[in-house]
């Protein structure tokens, strides 16, 4: 059984059970992480197995903190427990809220603390087959051509934050 994570029920943030908290929609805390190399970003294919989104590319680690777990230990955990990567700095770059249907009635609704990790140029994923079906690095320009193409190949969330929040998680990129 999974640990309950963190929803608002009533306006009180409850330790709630993650399948009932994405049946019903309701906002919950998350964490989300990309692991930047050089100008190259860590992709995910989530593994086949898991519940919503199975086989989408997202960005390098996304998850739901523990009850009174903090962001940042959130975010270091589960880079080594999807990821096998230790000894990356995960820097905040502030919190967003998005909605998002996740297929099968599911939907996220979630408070996300977003992080931003370098990596360095012999950084090796080893990914855990019960969360990651594989690994790619792409660079951001191209990431997001294969979006605009396929879609569908990306979860949600992933195309929000790239649409949304890109100046946030990459300030130095530049507006067109």
């Amino acid at each position: 059984m999974t640990p309950p994570i963190p929803a608002w029920q009533d306006g009180t943030l409850t330790p709630t059970d993650k399948l009932e908290v994405h049946r019903r929609g309701l906002r919950h805390k998350a964490v989300s992480v990309f692991v930047m190399r050089g100008d190259e970003t860590l992709l995910q294919r989530r593994a086949l197995s898991k519940y919503h989104t199975p086989g989408l590319w997202a960005n390098a680690c996304c998850t739901h903190p523990l009850w009174d777990e903090p962001a940042e230990l959130c975010a270091r955990r589960r880079l080594r427990e999807e990821l096998g990567l230790t000894g990356l700095s995960p820097v905040p770059h502030g919190r967003v809220e998005y909605r998002a249907p996740v297929g099968d009635g599911l939907i996220e609704h979630e408070v996300v603390d977003l992080f931003v990790a370098e990596a360095g140029p012999a950084t090796t994923p080893i990914p855990n087959p019960d969360e990651v079906a594989e690994t790619r690095w792409m660079t951001l320009d191209s990431l997001g051509e294969e979006i605009a193409a396929t879609p569908e190949k990306f979860t949600p969330w992933l195309r929000i934050y790239l649409r949304e929040h890109a100046f946030q998680l990459f300030p130095t990129l530049t507006r067109a």
